[in-house]
Order: C-alpha cells, then structure tokens, then sequence
C-alpha cells in the first residue's frame, strides 16, 4: 500500500485535477490511499468567509466566489450538468450555510474548523468523481471517521488508538482510495483541523497506521529544495536527506514537508518521497533512515511575520527558571509558538509566531513582571550547514537584531 498526497497546488484548477489522473494512470492502479488538500487557495477564501460572518453577520459576499470557482471546475470536468456530482457540491454548500446560520458560537477557532473542512471535502468529491467517470475506480473516505483528535480547533492533536481503529476498519486494502487532508473531528463530533498544511501530516498519520510501503507528496517543485524558490534565487535539489535532517529542516520552517509529517514515518521507517507533479517521471527527493543528505550544501530558510520579544526584570534581578517557567506558562495559556531563544544573566530573548493573533493579550501579561520590548514582522534566517560565505551573503543589506550560531546552524532575526 501507498500513499499519496496531492496539495492544492495541484488541483487548482480544472487541468490540474486531469494531471492528477495523468499522475495516477503512470504510476499504476495499485492499492493507494490518495489525501486530497483544498483546490488552489480555496482555504484562504473560507477564511475570508469566517472573518466575514464574525465580524459583521454577513458572509455571502465573501461564499459567492468560492462556489464560483468550484462551479467553473465541474463545468469544465463534466460538461453535462446532470452528473450526480453537481448534487453533490451543492449539498455542500447548502450544509455550509446551514451550519453558519444556525451556529450561536463566537469562538473563533471553533467556528473557523467547522467552516474551512469543506474545501476539502468539495475538493476530494471532485477529484474522485472525475476519476470514477474516467475509469479510474475509487472509493471516497471522509476523513473525519477517521482522523480522530482532542478539541484544539485549528490544532487539533491526534488520538492516535482510535485513530488507527478507525483506519484499519474503514480503508480498503484492496483498492483506490480518496480522503481529505488536514481534517478530523473530535469525541463530540465537531470537525477540527490539524493546522495549516496539515495534509501532509494527514498522509503520515495513514501511512504509520496502515504500515505504507511508502509516502509520495507531490508538489509544484522538483523535490525538497536547499532554499526556497520564491525567496532565494537559484535553489538546488537534494537528492536524498535523513529522516533527522528532514524533521530539522521542518522544524526550522522548510514548507515542502509539514513538521509533525516526518515523525510517525521515522517510528515504522517509511520512506518519503517528494515529487514534482509537474515532472512525475523525476525522481524528487527521497526521505530515508540514515542517509546523509546529498549534496552537502547549505540550507537556506526564512519564516516571515515573526515577533521578537526581549524580557528582563524589574528590579534587574536574574532570569532564572522560575521566571523561564512562567513566561513559558503563557506561550501556552496564549499559544505563542516558540522558535528561538537566546537568554543572559538579567534578559531573555525569543522569537515567537503570532499564529493565532494573541500577541497583545500576552505582552499585557508579561508586563505585568517584566520589562518588555518587542519588534514586529521581522524574519527568522536559518542556515544548515553553513559556511561563511553563506552567511555573508545572507546578512548582506539587512539589520541583524540577534544572531545565533551551533555547530550544524545559524539563525538570525533581521529586518531588511
């Protein structure tokens, strides 16, 4: 059994769910499990209709375009409109605005997973009903059966027995089988999601239960890259990387493989493969126990949109555990996410992501103990592997605020 993971990159359009099948038909009719994300930017939009609906009650400005675009595919995959699967969409969407109608929660995590789990599902239905008309058959698995999780909305955490309960009992070996990414529900039947980009993890947490031969995740780039494209110019491919290599990377903000992805596969030594789904007869990048990483160059690797918070006492006293524990207490009271940390004898230092817009909620509380400055959208620079003429270039026309080298890494916070 394999599994496969298509992002939404690839079915952003009409031609993009045809490559799929073209994709599928070279690589043979085995048994698969095929995790399916959101068409194109279809979950940016559901966003769009969130934000709608709790800050002014009104939402259908913001929905028209989202049925649009899907309205524009299925015209163009199945000319005749008489196809059970414009029955299909349209009853998602009319589940869609029951849902918003009838919801009296202001919780905004919550009310965000109920909402964006259905471009998945509309994408998943669209994907799977044209390969069915194309003689590609599939069976289609709603994720939710079977991902279960805790009720962190929007970063849910997986229970992984009943999890793989679930799995073993409702995929079938013997066929095709097409499920969303990113999606779950949690014990009282909420949907929840698994963080953005969490089809990967989706496509981990299958294979780890259904003891994959291997996971493919097929991208719009050649394979994992040293650097991003949009970002850095002329990027190299890797050939091949450890599994700790790769769960590095991941950690420090490389977006080919999500971070949670990698760990369930290293337990039962999965392979993972990443390919281009716009080159499939390309190798990619091959993800393996133990396998140093080829070529040895180094990585570059930026995340945007970053918080510096600086901390000391009041009274210039140490930094000590009791403070680090505190102020640790209240990244996760506030859901910071921590991605460095840099600490003397009277300050500490971290870099922190604002994910879930809970920034001035937590400053408020620390300055009730500390002494606090701040910087806003500044960027986290990692390199792995690093030589000094990487660094130099790296540092070239920016203003360093903290730099932090080990023996394998350097990161610095800078501002253009």
């Amino acid at each position: 059994m394999k599994i496969y993971k298509f992002g939404g990159a690839s079915v952003k359009d009409a031609e993009g769910v045809r490559n799929v099948l073209k994709v599928l038909e070279a690589n043979g009719h085995g048994s698969k499990v095929i995790v399916i994300s959101a068409m194109g930017k279809i979950t940016n939009a559901l966003e769009e209709v969130v934000n709608a609906y709790l800050s002014t009650g009104k939402y259908t400005e913001a929905l028209q375009p989202v049925k649009e675009f899907h309205l524009n595919i299925l015209q163009q995959l199945f000319p005749k409109k008489e196809e059970p699967v414009y029955a299909k969409v349209k009853n998602y969407f009319e589940e869609l605005e029951n849902f918003i109608q009838h919801n009296r929660s202001q919780q905004y995590d919550y009310v965000y997973d109920q909402v964006v789990i259905y471009g998945e599902l509309l994408s998943t239905t669209i994907v799977s009903e044209f390969l069915t008309a194309e003689g590609y058959g599939n069976d289609w698995l709603d994720a939710r059966n079977c991902i279960k999780t805790d009720s962190t909305y929007r970063d849910a955490q997986v229970q992984w027995q009943e999890t793989q309960a679930a799995i073993i009992n409702l995929v079938n070996r013997d066929h095709v089988t097409i499920t969303q990414g990113f999606i779950g529900t949690d014990s009282n039947n909420f949907s929840t999601t698994l963080g953005r980009e969490g089809s990967d993890y989706t496509a981990g947490i299958f294979a780890y239960c259904l003891n994959a031969d291997s996971v493919t995740i097929w991208k719009d780039v050649p394979g994992v890259l040293n650097a991003d494209p949009r970002v850095f110019e002329k990027p190299r491919l890797l050939e091949q990387i450890s599994y700790e290599e790769a769960i590095e990377l991941a950690f420090y903000g490389a977006s080919v493989i999500h971070p949670k992805t990698l760990q369930p596969l290293q337990r039962k030594e999965i392979p993972l493969y990443v390919r281009s789904f716009l080159n499939p007869e390309k190798d990619g990048t091959a993800v393996r126990k133990g396998q140093p990483i080829s070529p040895r160059i180094p990585c570059f690797i930026v995340k945007k949109n970053q918080v510096l918070i600086s901390l000391s006492a009041l009274d210039f006293s140490f930094i000590m555990e009791e403070n680090i524990s505190h102020i640790f207490s209240l990244f996760h009271k506030y859901q910071i996410k921590v991605d460095l940390i840099q600490n003397s004898a009277i300050s500490f230092s971290v870099c922190v992501d604002n994910k879930f817009n809970n920034l001035e909620k937590l400053i408020n509380q620390l300055k009730a103990t500390f002494r606090v400055t701040y910087n806003t959208g500044v960027s986290l620079y990692t390199i792995r592997h690093f030589d000094d003429a990487a660094i130099r270039e790296l540092e070239k026309d920016k203003k360093i605020l903290l730099k932090q080298t080990t023996r394998e890494t350097v990161q610095i916070i800078a501002t253009p």
